[in-house]
């Protein structure tokens, strides 16, 4: 036995090592759980001195540097992970979100990206106990959508050079596109495709996919505004006011009297005073509703008027209805 020892004592020190580092491990999580981040930063390096192979601790690692901002510190523990663990596909994505969004570096957010789509795993399925099979399809749709996160905002850092813009941007829809395939009831992955047709000034494709957003998630905001603003570019100018308006209501129920706000009354002024010094039209006829809200839709309640649910559903009804989408599908 002694002879055996004598002769892997190699090995037995490395496991000696590796039990060490366990205990080490443990307290850090211990600590990670109760926020002493600095603690759990202490036990983990001292945990990956012994054993540098434990991916999760690396992992660990990179999202307390995130909280203390120290981004550089982030990504080389994400690579760490892994590098130990190469199909530790959530490593690679916080690694790019990092290095695109903290630290600029887009070509290796992107490469990351790139390694969990190509990055093949067996799905496994056991019925009504277990299957991996939509978080890895869930995965590729978000580094997809990543990835043209990632393009857009190179485009944007491209300077005044249209022709690269227009590249990065192609690149960015073509990620997006593959992103929607996949997460389909996305509203983020839908309103960015729509951006990057917008700024690329494919203006039907721009207005579809806008409508295609609201109609995912009608109370956000940002589609109707941006949808707003295509069409008024299109001098479409009725049909912008209406969803000016409706961003505008959304704004004041979330964020209240925002700088964000005010830019929108002014937007939506711009467009009104369009509209009322528009001689080919008559805009008071358009605006004029006929239809009132039935009292019985309306609840009183301690001295308040309270909206039914009746009315509550026509109030998202008409959020999500957009008004515009003939005009692109009469121009594709």
């Amino acid at each position: 036995m002694a002879a055996v020892v004598f002769f892997n004592q190699g090995w037995f020190l490395k496991q000696y090592d590796k039990l060490c580092s366990m205990y080490y491990i443990h307290k850090g999580d211990k600590a990670f759980k109760k926020l002493k981040l600095q603690r759990a930063i202490d036990h983990y390096n001292t945990a990956l001195k012994l054993y540098p192979e434990h991916y999760s601790a690396w992992f660990n690692l990179g999202n307390i540097y995130v909280a203390y901002e120290d981004y550089y510190s982030a990504v080389d523990a994400y690579e760490q992970a892994f590098n130990y663990n190469p199909k530790m596909m959530i490593a690679r994505m916080n690694y790019g979100i990092v290095s695109a969004e903290k630290l600029g570096d887009f070509d290796g957010a992107i490469d990351q990206y790139n390694e969990i789509i190509k990055t093949k795993r067996h799905l496994i399925s056991i019925p009504f106990v277990y299957s991996n099979r939509k978080s890895y399809k869930a995965n590729k749709g978000i580094a997809y959508y990543n990835m043209g996160v990632a393009y857009r905002q190179k485009s944007l850092y491209s300077g005044d050079d249209w022709r690269l813009q227009r590249q990065y941007l192609e690149k960015a829809i073509e990620a997006y596109k593959n992103a929607v395939k996949i997460l389909k009831k996305d509203y983020d992955a839908r309103y960015n495709l729509a951006l990057a047709y917008h700024l690329i000034g494919d203006y039907n494709n721009a207005g579809l996919t806008y409508c295609k957003a609201i109609q995912l998630e009608p109370m956000n905001y940002e589609a109707h505004y941006n949808l707003a603003i295509l069409l008024r570019h299109l001098k479409y100018y009725k049909e912008s006011l209406d969803e000016l308006e409706k961003a505008t209501m959304l704004i004041t129920d979330s964020q209240g009297n925002s700088a964000r706000q005010r830019y929108v009354f002014d937007v939506m002024n711009d467009v009104t005073r369009t509209i009322l010094y528009d001689e080919e039209n008559d805009p008071m006829i358009d605006k004029i509703d006929d239809e009132k809200i039935p009292l019985a839709s309306m609840t009183y309640i301690n001295g308040k008027l309270v909206a039914s649910e009746a009315l509550d559903k026509a109030i998202l009804k008409n959020f999500r209805t957009c008004g515009s989408r003939e005009i692109f599908l009469d121009n594709d």
